[in-house]
């Protein structure tokens, strides 16, 4: 089998600071988990940003400027920039930094779709912020919106005048057929980075046989143009991860998807998660790929040009 890329995702914009502790919100924390991570093993760190005050997610450069270059200091890890941001921000808030920093890499979704988070209120004794209990509950009435135009959009502004490559987040089935739709409009071209998402209310919940069945429409779609990598939210995260692996696969651990590292057991940091999905894989007989491996594998333009 090919090496393995071990992709973390440091914070996100699901969770609420009043879930854990060790969420990181500030630009520092970020930096830091996000240079753990890469030691850990993560060749890819999936990045959002916070407000450092209140901890809610944010779209301004300003708060990526905070840890970009620290991280670019502190780790050769290749930087994926979210472009999905928050499913209540706007496109072009969205775009916001990754349009200044031009990275080597970006997330794409590929679909509209309802994103229900309001279940995780039951489970929260107390809110931190007078946001957090507000944004979920509204969750019950949001739609992710990622219509055709906007991913059209972003497939120019980022890949075509700016040069970096994606991470083409598929939260369904039909989401595959988005994408093979560009494909076949010479909007994209191989090999394509797919990850499977799975675990969030309005999209595909975290089964084998729906994993499976995956692999085997991208293999008739997309023959051996494309590598997947799969991201289960919640307690499937490594379960799923580790099913992956093993099917030739690549994967995805971070506290944007999961808080725990064991049942009823917070992850004291995304590089815990990381460790122990890299003993994981290893053990059945996966190499992990180092960052300049990834940059190779996934056709990555590289540093330079790339503004932090």
């Amino acid at each position: 089998m090919s090496k393995i890329l071990i992709t973390c995702a440091i914070t996100g914009s699901i969770h609420v600071p009043s879930q854990s502790p060790y969420l990181p919100i500030t630009a520092a924390q970020i930096a830091e988990q996000a240079i753990g991570a890469a030691e850990a093993g993560a060749a890819i760190l999936h990045l959002h940003a916070r407000d450092p005050a209140t901890g809610r997610p944010s779209s301004d450069p300003d708060h990526w400027a905070g840890f970009l270059p620290q991280i670019a200091v502190g780790t050769d890890a290749v930087v994926n920039m979210t472009t999905g941001g928050s499913a209540v921000m706007t496109l072009d808030q969205r775009l916001a930094a990754p349009r200044a920093v031009a990275p080597e890499m970006c997330s794409l979704n590929m679909g509209t779709m309802n994103f229900a988070l309001y279940p995780m209120i039951p489970r929260i004794k107390t809110f931190l912020h007078p946001w957090e209990k507000p944004f979920l509950e509204g969750t019950d009435d949001l739609v992710f919106k990622n219509t055709p135009r906007d991913i059209a959009q972003v497939l120019d502004e980022m890949g075509t005048q700016r040069g970096a490559r994606f991470e083409f987040e598929c939260y369904d089935l039909s989401h595959l057929t988005m994408l093979r739709h560009f494909v076949d409009r010479g909007l994209v071209k191989p090999p394509y980075f797919i990850q499977f998402v799975f675990g969030v209310l309005g999209g595909m919940a975290a089964e084998p046989d729906t994993l499976t069945h995956l692999v085997r429409t991208a293999d008739r779609l997309f023959g051996d143009d494309y590598l997947f990598s799969v991201l289960a939210a919640g307690r499937m995260q490594i379960p799923m991860a580790t099913m992956a692996a093993a099917m030739g696969g690549h994967v995805r651990v971070g506290l944007e998807d999961n808080l725990y590292l064991d049942k009823g057991v917070l992850a004291p940091s995304n590089a815990a998660q990381v460790s122990r999905i890299r003993t994981i894989v290893e053990g059945l007989g996966r190499e992990v790929a180092t960052p300049a491996e990834a940059r190779a594998m996934l056709h990555l333009k590289g540093r330079a040009g790339v503004g932090v």
